[in-house]
């Protein structure tokens, strides 16, 4: 009886265990883009660039290329240089995830909001938006 009691507990806990592993991973922004926004990293964060990103900044919005979109974001960092970035909210669906955080720097605060869409189940920045936290 003992033995049929521990099967049944591995087994549901096995179920369990895999139902959060599937969902988590939609919720999940990798540590790379975090890592890269909190230390200023334009390259490391273009390397989740997709082929074209939409970008925003304090001088509007563009649609950029990955390379084009990497030089304006390591002028963005040198003149706002990282203190802090953390997330506050992460969601997503099937095939995209999405990320809102704030970013603290020498020059103020920002509000960052990520969007990626899986290819070929690789993770790719779409949008990336970086706007003044007191911006109306």
């Amino acid at each position: 009886m003992k033995q049929i009691k521990l099967f049944y507990i591995i087994f549901i806990s096995g179920i369990l265990l895999s139902r959060f592993a599937i969902c988590s991973p939609q919720e999940d922004i990798p540590g790379g883009i975090i890592q890269a926004i909190r230390s200023g990293n334009a390259a490391n964060l273009a390397k989740y660039f997709n082929v074209n990103v939409e970008l925003t900044l304090s001088q509007g919005e563009e649609i950029y290329s990955k390379d084009q979109a990497e030089l304006i974001l390591k002028d963005f960092f040198s003149k706002h240089v990282p203190n802090s970035f953390d997330i506050l909210h992460k969601g997503g669906k099937e095939g995209s995830r999405y990320a809102i955080g704030n970013l603290s720097t020498t020059n103020g605060n920002f509000r960052v909001t990520i969007l990626i869409k899986l290819k070929d189940s690789q993770p790719y920045i779409h949008q990336l938006r970086i706007e003044e936290e007191n911006a109306q």
